[in-house]
């Protein structure tokens, strides 16, 4: 029988990302069993995730997984998250990182379908993500993997990207931080695509972007 004695944070942890999960999917950013979030444990050599096959609604302190960073998983009933090797490599790469919250989101996958970067066109993206890379599926065409999200990532200013044809990443200190990058990347494709819709509609082609997310931000630039 596993010792979980090693990890203090567990019970604390994994309730943190229960209630992650099911804001998520309330907002409707995942349905069914798809996307998946972790939360790094207090001894940093080990993670909660939810494994494949889960619903974010569905997500219980019985059928969470805990993986050691070098790719151990625990003794589990339930299969590894497809995205596990990705997850696990954010974490080796970035010690900031404490919490990974990736979602299918509707609004940001429909610009990542379309191969279309989501401009950060309001102050708060500005502030909070700055800039959303867009990646590009495998070499084979298949789902994005740490060979492809990795080095993006290794740029310690990267809080968020968005994963072509597949979906979106959040990373942050907190599971609730990395949750609300999320929703404000979502929130932002649906006001890009209502932007652009009107106007087309006006005949408009040029609209202007803030260039800075807070007031004292641009009275130093000033």
């Amino acid at each position: 029988m596993t010792d979980l004695s090693r990890f203090p944070d567990l019970t604390q942890k994994m309730d943190a990302l229960i209630a992650t999960a099911r804001r998520c999917f309330d907002l409707r950013l995942q349905t069914n069993a798809g996307g998946n979030l972790s939360v790094r444990l207090g001894t940093a050599d080990a993670i909660v995730i939810k494994p494949s096959g889960v619903g974010f609604a569905e997500c219980t302190r019985e059928n969470l997984q805990i993986v050691l960073l070098d790719g151990t998983i625990l003794p589990s009933e339930h299969k590894p998250s497809k995205d596990l090797d990705f997850h696990l490599d954010l974490y080796r790469i970035r010690p900031d990182i404490n919490a990974v919250v990736h979602c299918h989101s509707p609004w940001a996958t429909g610009f990542a379908s379309a191969g279309l970067e989501i401009p950060c066109l309001t102050v708060q993206t500005i502030e909070k993500i700055g800039r959303m890379p867009l990646i590009p599926l495998s070499l084979n065409g298949g789902p994005q993997t740490e060979a492809e999200i990795s080095p993006v990532f290794r740029d310690p200013q990267i809080r968020a990207a968005v994963l072509a044809n597949h979906g979106t990443i959040g990373v942050g200190k907190t599971l609730m931080a990395a949750q609300y990058l999320a929703e404000i990347i979502e929130e932002t494709a649906h006001i890009a695509y209502v932007r652009d819709t009107l106007m087309a509609a006006h005949g408009r082609v040029t609209a202007d972007l803030p260039r800075h997310g807070t007031a004292a931000d641009a009275r130093a630039a000033g």
